[in-house]
């Protein structure tokens, strides 16, 4: 046996060892690729960042690369376990993790947070202050409530006074356009609705309703920055609001994204009304959905509590008798108080969502959960 062969064999035993069986950046199962400069394996989709730091990593194939006796025994001196104890020593609780699904951004400035930035190995704590000393701020584009125009806006987070507001112009003198409490502020990354690679969806509740503001930055650290920053004063309103006995609680709750987006037909209450297409959001943290005109709708048109089967909700596939709708691939959700009728227009879509609403009432009831249903059920009664 030669040696290429010999090392591949050491290297793929290696990443079969339950701390490097996962990409060290995202989580990722089974990692093809490796730095055998820092001795983590990564999957292949964070090897490409790893790529652009040529001075702080170097990346291999376990499988098609050959490998020389000393990056072998680099490798197997560290490890995912040992390096991560070293650059991820000091993660602020508050600070978002990537998962191997998330977007780029986010995945790629984590790799550059840790080893090019060195942000969590004590060394450079100071640059935790930018979004964690309870007030950030700067200019994001934000795009108009009633048009496609991006325009640019001044932005300021308060942990102290537990808001955000955004000014249209830089006189902060003239006052803000908007006062979004902490409490309802909720930040999630939509690069492929907003069209722009660093695009951040920020919602709250303003009169009932949820209320979205569409932001980017050029810079994949500010707009990453801005995201943390909201986390960290989501953080310290929740840990004075709710006292939990651990983190494990509150984690969930600092930002949440969906867990299906898309359109939809819906029918009104009598279901002998025309189907109009809506673009539904449903979320696993709060269990609602929520449904818009189109998917960049600043404001939504109306939400759906989605509670679990024991209470009397269920979904299942169905087509209505003389539905007057053009798609044919039927959704009915059954609450305690109304049946919901959507249309899917392909098979594929139907499932997925079925799937989506089921996930949903198989999770426990909280607290909070409680509050919302009985609110909800109070504002349409």
């Amino acid at each position: 046996m030669g040696t290429w062969d010999r090392n591949k064999i050491i290297l793929l035993e290696m990443v079969k060892q339950s701390n490097n069986s996962f990409c060290a950046d995202c989580g990722a199962p089974e990692p093809d690729w490796a730095s055998y400069k820092l001795g983590v394996f990564v999957c292949m989709s964070c090897s490409g960042t790893h790529r652009d730091l040529p001075n702080i990593s170097r990346i291999k194939s376990i499988r098609l690369d050959n490998w020389e006796d000393d990056l072998v025994e680099f490798m197997r001196r560290h490890g995912n376990s040992t390096v991560k104890a070293h650059y991820e020593k000091f993660v602020p609780a508050f600070y978002y993790r990537p998962k191997q699904h998330d977007c780029v951004v986010l995945r790629e400035q984590w790799i550059r947070a840790k080893y090019e930035r060195r942000e969590f190995t004590g060394e450079h704590m100071h640059l935790q202050k930018i979004y964690s000393s309870g007030c950030y701020e700067g200019t994001l584009w934000k795009k108009g409530k009633a048009n496609k125009q991006f325009l640019k806006r001044r932005f300021v987070l308060s942990e102290k006074e537990l808001t955000l507001v955004y000014f249209n112009k830089d006189d902060l003198s003239r006052g803000p356009k908007a006062v979004i409490p902490v409490r309802d502020l909720n930040a999630s990354f939509q690069p492929e609705k907003i069209g722009h690679h660093h695009g951040l969806q920020i919602s709250y509740v303003k009169e009932d309703h949820t209320r979205n503001l569409f932001v980017y930055h050029e810079s994949g650290q500010v707009i990453v920055n801005w995201f943390n920053a909201i986390r960290a004063a989501r953080y310290a309103y929740l840990k004075m609001a709710l006292s939990p006995p651990n983190d494990s609680e509150l984690l969930p709750l600092l930002t949440r994204s969906s867990i299906k987006e898309g359109y939809m037909e819906k029918t009104g209450p009598k279901q002998r009304e025309p189907f109009k297409r809506r673009w539904f959001i449903l979320c696993s943290v709060d269990r609602r959905l929520l449904y818009f005109k189109t998917p960049m709708d600043a404001l939504e048109l109306g939400a759906v509590f989605i509670g679990p089967e024991a209470h009397g909700y269920s979904v299942r596939e169905s087509v209505p008798k003389r539905a007057r709708c053009k798609w044919r691939c039927g959704i009915v959700v059954e609450t305690p108080n109304r049946q919901f009728v959507f249309m899917c227009d392909r098979e594929q879509e139907q499932r997925e969502w079925i799937g989506a609403f089921r996930e949903v009432m198989a999770l426990p009831m909280l607290p909070q959960h409680y509050a919302l249903e009985a609110d909800m059920s109070r504002r349409k009664s």
